[in-house]
């Protein structure tokens, strides 16, 4: 097996709103050459050296999955969580995600796990940050 990243697509509304949120908002490194508009195209952001994300408009994206219904937005099928070394950086990213326009779905709080946030991005694609303890 090859050592490329793990690419994480999610479906969006709006091109260019989600490029904002995530580059300028959330600081997450845009990857690959410009279309048309401006933007990448496919539109991905690096997360870390593992991780990719690729967003795909939602039409292109019932495409991909072969036809099949996408979720309507605010329906959370899974939970995007990144980690973070401190509670003062999880407290960071939900400042900056907030910053950005995300919705907190849970503020920052000790929890039996961690101490964790929970953010909605502007499609409402759930994101935890989390530390352990």
């Amino acid at each position: 097996m090859s050592n490329s990243p793990v690419i994480v697509c999610l479906p969006i509304a709006d091109r260019q709103r989600s490029f904002e949120f995530y580059g300028a908002g959330l600081g997450f490194e845009p990857i690959g050459e410009l279309a048309e508009d401006g933007l990448p195209e496919p539109l991905q952001f690096a997360v870390n050296d593992g991780i990719r994300l690729m967003l795909i408009p939602t039409g292109g994206f019932g495409w991909v999955i072969g036809g099949r219904k996408v979720a309507d937005p605010g329906v959370g099928e899974c939970i995007l969580a990144l980690s973070a070394g401190t509670n003062a950086e999880v407290d960071q990213q939900i400042d900056r995600a907030r910053e950005a326009g995300a919705d907190i779905v849970s503020p920052p709080a000790a929890q039996p796990w961690g101490y964790t946030a929970t953010f909605a991005d502007p499609d409402q694609h759930l994101w935890q940050v989390t530390t352990t303890p």
